[in-house]
């Protein structure tokens, strides 16, 4: 009798949270078929992570939640910084509905709900498999480095254990990662971990405070007050050496810590949902990867919430990896531009969790002198021109120079490994629209100049789309035939563009690389762009497929947005 071989698949997602989803969906856009196996039947229902900021809220607008996640969330109106006493040492408004990426720069949720949109929006793409009550048992990398991977799973209803082999594995499975141990990766601290209480409370009445983010400067009590919903709140208090949670727990205690908040609010109307003691760590594992296997999310990087980066982290790791992974999957690209998803993440998560350490310290860090300190200086500084930009900005620092961010031989914008800005532009029928919906979800060439044979032959063999910036005019022409001017969203492309007569961004929006603009009127630009891809295309365009040939996965799709 033979036995049968195990069913294997080309993408296995392992945790159905927000980066276990966002992974799933994008690898779908890309026409790769995924399974993702998850412990919960339903989202796990009690509050966690409250924030992201515009560049995350684009990721969803890839994933195609943004419009639902709008009715959900609510703008931050941004930040005061508070002494020991609630008085107001420093005063951050953000006066802009929007940022540059097309969305609010702070954006306040509930976190089961932003899961139910992401898991109801999964449901949608037949590509995708969602498997819930289903536990991990162990994962084996393929002892040559690539695919297969095994996963080893048991139905939590039936006890039946399976086994199946995958071409790729993402592991989003948490902070206690099996995937992390099944590479042999280990977390590396960056800086001490705190202990902190968390209390989320739902009240039908308004707190009579003002509407934003209070950050409370005190060394003896450091803490965190932010209005999540239209009747949600969350506190945040650092617990003291040798505190315990229960001590602040009970419901008395409870009250006295968030009076200073609900003055003059019945205390029967103030319901606890959830009261929990976090360790806030910062920590980045050592290994992303092993050959076909990888790390995302908790399972990579922890950091404390100063700067309200950690989810967020996670969905920014699936969009620098899906694209990647799938050019590999589906004959597109060579192995080797898998190596690129560690050597951009990780430095970039580094960074980000640096910062958020270094704000908690300048927050709340030190003793009393630091207090003193911090009640001096932040009146003034609060003052200064640009202050509020400085301490609300939510755009990430830019990705390090590498095979996939070439720098420019003069400096100039825009700089390759930012995000390109995200202005409403005139959409194909000439109603205004998000750019990226004129984008898609491959690479794509933003012109600003006629393109020489060798660039077109570049973009033809990356698959890119071509947008010419001046194809986005497309007002009828004004008096006696005049060309009307930009729009202001091309204006602000063409503002951003700066020297640039043409500029390759990657499916993650990230510059890849810049052409210089023609030095002759009529002239064409790229030949500068396309003799410098020798360098970095061979990752991206595999010998073994010439561009335009189909897809060799089963049942596949591609969605160009």
């Amino acid at each position: 009798m033979t036995a049968t071989a195990p069913e294997r698949v080309p993408a296995v997602v392992i945790g159905a949270g927000p980066t276990g989803l966002t992974a799933a969906t994008l690898l779908a856009r890309h026409g790769v078929p995924t399974l993702v196996l998850e412990r919960h039947r339903a989202p796990y229902p009690l509050p966690r992570a409250v924030h992201l900021d515009d560049e995350v809220h684009r990721i969803l607008q890839a994933v195609g939640v943004h419009e639902q996640f709008g009715g959900i969330t609510r703008p931050a109106r941004g930040m005061r910084l508070l002494d020991g006493s609630h008085r107001v040492l420093a005063e951050f408004l953000r006066d802009k509905p929007c940022g540059r990426y097309g969305f609010p720069e702070a954006n306040m949720f509930d976190q089961p709900e932003l899961e139910q949109l992401l898991r109801d929006n999964l449901a949608g793409h037949p590509l995708v498999t969602l498997r819930g009550g289903t536990e991990v048992i162990s994962v084996t990398p393929s002892p040559h480095g690539g695919a297969p991977v095994e996963v080893t799973f048991r139905d939590e209803d039936t006890g039946v254990s399976r086994t199946l082999l995958t071409d790729a594995l993402l592991g989003c499975d948490g902070a206690n990662s099996l995937v992390r141990d099944a590479i042999g990766s280990r977390m590396r601290d960056l800086a001490a971990a705190q202990r902190w209480l968390v209390v989320d409370v739902r009240c039908r009445l308004p707190l009579p405070v003002w509407d934003g983010v209070h950050q409370v400067c005190d060394p003896r009590r450091a803490a965190t007050y932010m209005r999540v919903g239209e009747d949600r709140y969350r506190w945040e208090f650092r617990l003291r050496t040798g505190e315990r949670p229960e001590e602040l727990t009970d419901r008395r205690s409870l009250i006295a810590l968030i009076a200073p908040w609900t003055a003059g609010v019945p205390e029967d109307e103030l319901h606890v949902l959830r009261t929990a003691s976090y360790t806030f760590r910062a920590r980045v594992a050592d290994r992303w990867r092993r050959g076909r296997v990888f790390l995302l999310g908790d399972a990579a990087h922890l950091t404390p919430p100063f700067i309200g980066q950690g989810m967020g982290a996670g969905l920014r790791d699936a969009q620098n990896l899906v694209w990647k992974l799938a050019r590999v999957l589906t004959g597109r690209a060579n192995e080797a531009l898998l190596d690129t998803y560690q050597a951009e993440r990780q430095h970039h998560a580094r960074q980000l969790i640096r910062t958020a350490v270094t704000v908690g310290l300048v927050m709340t860090g030190g003793g009393t002198g630091a207090a003193l300190a911090r009640n001096a200086v932040l009146p003034a500084f609060s003052r200064l021109p640009g202050a509020p930009g400085l301490v609300l900005s939510a755009v990430g620092p830019p990705l390090r120079p590498g095979p996939l961010v070439v720098p420019r031989r003069r400096p100039g914008r825009p700089r390759p490994g930012t995000l390109c800005p995200q202005p409403s532009v005139p959409g194909a029928d000439g109603a205004p629209c998000p750019l990226d919906d004129l984008l898609g979800a491959d690479f794509t060439l933003l012109a600003n100049a006629p393109l020489s044979p060798a660039l077109r032959a570049l973009a033809r063999a990356l698959e890119a789309r071509v947008v010419h910036l001046g194809d986005l005019r497309r007002q009828p022409p004004g008096p006696g035939g005049s060309r009307p001017a930009a729009g202001p969203g091309t204006a602000a492309l063409l503002h951003w563009m700066g020297t640039a007569g043409a500029v390759l961004l990657r499916p993650d929006r990230v510059v890849l690389a810049t052409a210089a603009r023609p030095r002759r009127p009529g002239g064409a630009c790229g030949d500068d762009l396309a003799a410098a891809a020798a360098a970095w295309a061979p990752l991206l365009c595999s010998s073994g497929r010439a561009p335009g040939t189909p897809h060799p996965l089963p049942h596949s799709r591609r969605d160009g947005g």
